[in-house]
């Protein structure tokens, strides 16, 4: 309302004009707009969390099979393999990766020591009785063993254990592990 003797509008009629209107309706559009294209990006790349769960528990079971194993200066099938000191006592000293016919399944020859993971790969997960598990059939896994200094140990009685396993769509993961030896000890 105008007030002829001050020349002024009063309060009460003040209000938006039609472009501030426009104008906070495009820079909220925008505002908007840019938040939901970050939330669609985020949501898109995510991992299925029970696809990563599930990446997870093959990689940590894995692991703590290879872990669980001994780790001993001769092949464990050596008469030796329990009081050897070094390598030098050893009849058939045991070197990274399987000894000839031992495989991860094998009822008669069966893996015996941490090295001989070293190499191992499964296209479809397997457990250690070679019987397929359910659902996991388009997964990989996979074993290196490498020396590896940990501390003041040598490296030569530090083995570092990585497992790395991909599930169907590409997306991985790779726990590393360490086992060392404490020979000579009662072989299993």
């Amino acid at each position: 309302m105008y007030i002829p003797e001050h020349g002024l509008m009063s309060t009460a009629s003040r209000g938006f004009t039609f472009v501030e209107l426009i104008f906070f309706i495009v820079v909220v559009g925008i505002g908007v707009t840019g938040i939901v294209l970050v939330y669609t990006a985020a949501v898109r790349d995510s991992v299925d969390p029970l696809v990563r769960k599930q990446l997870l528990a093959v990689a940590e079971g894995l692991l703590e099979e290879v872990q669980l194993m001994p780790f001993t200066y001769c092949d464990p099938d050596d008469a030796d393999a329990a009081t050897a000191t070094s390598t030098a006592d050893c009849t058939v000293v045991e070197a990274l990766g399987p000894e000839g016919g031992e495989t991860r399944y094998s009822a008669t020859s069966p893996f015996d020591n941490v090295n001989d993971y070293h190499g191992f790969s499964m296209a479809g997960i397997r457990d250690i009785t070679n019987t397929p598990i359910g659902g996991l059939s388009a997964y990989s896994a996979s074993v290196a063993v490498t020396e590896g200094g940990l501390g003041s140990a040598p490296a030569a009685d530090v083995l570092r254990i990585t497992v790395t396993v991909t599930d169907p769509g590409g997306d991985s993961i790779t726990l590393d592990g360490y086992r060392t030896r404490y020979a000579p000890t009662a072989v299993p």
